[in-house]
């Protein structure tokens, strides 16, 4: 039987069904947990969960609690104390949620991705020498990379792109981790799923730390032994997490389940359409976007835009509901996005339109005409009286431009 209690009347032995209030509120990894010991009630107590919801069939009822040999009273101290206001974040500068624009966000996603390389490359380092993860400095970077999205949608998802290429392990499950998070949001997924769709970007490369370096950072195209050593981080990292415990079924699932496709042609286990989760098709498709919009120590990115078209013309790879989503997040011309323009100019993307996916701002910097750079010029295709609209995408590559990323990182106004 479900029942609702306080927080408070929590005791050794009941199953918690469900922890009441935004995710954000509480330290634990899963929604259900069996509270089995006086850590797991001290940190619940000491939560900022005011209810929970406890089932009596899987665990003890508050009534018959109190017999356990192993109950004790909680200390005064780690009550909640229901008269002060509920932080949303740990960390103060990320309470304020208030919608805002990418350029006055770009600094806090500066800071959080900073802190997110930090904790994956913790992370790495500890699976490699066999400790136990850490996982609370996980969550708390997840909250922080939710606040950042709900302020700004674009601005924590471009800067987790630009990564140098002796950092892309680590700095690839940041990315995905964000772009998980904005999919699951734009797919109307309840906030539980949203924070397990972060966690599971942030882990999904977990067995990634348990490939050998020379092959996991070779600069050349891989053998054929060396690829079948690398088509097996999905089992060799769910199988890690497994030993681990107390990981969401989720988080496990997209782990192993990534790099399947909708087809049925992808691996382990050549599962097809619905026989993978939802979690694992968003993975799918945030994983592969970041790889190839990425500098990797073999090749360059594509351009956003570029990618995304790439990306649309693989039938069968990817599931075309999520895709759409995806772009739709995202922008037909993403933030960075290289574009001509009607008065034969050349242009990125540094903001998506309020409107309309066909009228970002951009920043102007180059005449096709002129053959040579201009000064820089920014405007909004939305705004009243500009006649100039986007006429194609353009490839970096074939213009020989490189480091556009100044151009919208450090756009003003």
């Amino acid at each position: 039987m479900l029942k609702t209690i306080s927080t408070r009347q929590a005791r050794i032995g009941i199953f918690v069904h469900k922890l009441c209030g935004p995710w954000m509120h509480h330290p634990f990894w899963s929604r259900q947990l069996l509270i089995e010991d006086q850590a797991s009630l001290d940190k619940l107590l000491a939560s900022s969960v005011l209810e929970i919801i406890i089932d009596t069939e899987r665990g003890v009822d508050v009534e018959d609690a109190g017999s356990l040999e192993l109950q004790s009273e909680p200390a005064a101290d780690l009550l909640p104390e229901p008269a002060q206001p509920i932080p949303l974040q740990s960390s103060e500068q990320m309470q304020d949620l208030r919608p805002c624009r990418m350029q006055d966000e770009v600094e806090r996603a500066r800071q959080i991705i900073g802190k997110g390389k930090r904790a994956v490359l913790d992370m790495f380092a500890d699976v490699r020498m066999g400790k136990a993860l850490q996982t609370e400095g996980l969550m708390e970077l997840i909250g922080d990379m939710s606040s950042s999205l709900h302020r700004n949608t674009h601005a924590l998802i471009s800067v987790a792109r630009v990564k140098h290429k002796d950092e892309y392990t680590y700095m690839h499950s940041v990315a995905v981790a964000a772009l998980m998070l904005g999919l699951a949001r734009q797919y109307g997924c309840d906030e539980d799923t949203v924070r397990l769709a972060g966690m599971a970007g942030l882990m999904h490369d977990t067995g990634k730390a348990l490939m050998p370096e020379a092959v996991l950072n070779k600069p050349g195209k891989l053998t054929d032994d060396e690829f079948a050593i690398m088509r097996s981080h999905p089992e060799k990292g769910h199988a890690l997490l497994m030993q681990i415990g107390n990981i969401p079924t989720e988080v496990l699932d997209v782990c192993l389940h990534h790099h399947e496709k909708v087809d049925g042609t992808g691996y382990p286990a050549k599962l097809a359409g619905d026989r993978i989760s939802l979690l694992s098709r968003m993975g799918a498709i945030c994983d592969v976007y970041d790889a190839i919009t990425s500098n990797r120590p073999y090749k360059s990115g594509w351009d956003p835009a570029e990618s995304l078209s790439r990306m649309a013309s693989w039938q069968g790879h990817f599931d075309p509901v999520l895709f759409k989503l995806f772009v739709r997040m995202l922008g037909i011309y993403p933030v960075g996005s290289l574009v001509r323009l009607k008065s034969e100019r050349l242009a990125v993307v540094i903001e998506q339109g309020q409107q309309s996916l066909l009228t970002p701002r951009l920043s102007v910097f180059y005449s096709i005409r002129l053959r040579q750079k201009v000064p820089l010029e920014q405007i909004d295709l939305a705004a009243k009286g500009v006649v100039d609209t986007i006429v194609s995408r353009e490839s970096p590559e074939d213009w020989g431009f490189a480091g556009l990323e100044k151009l919208w990182l450090e756009a003003g106004g």
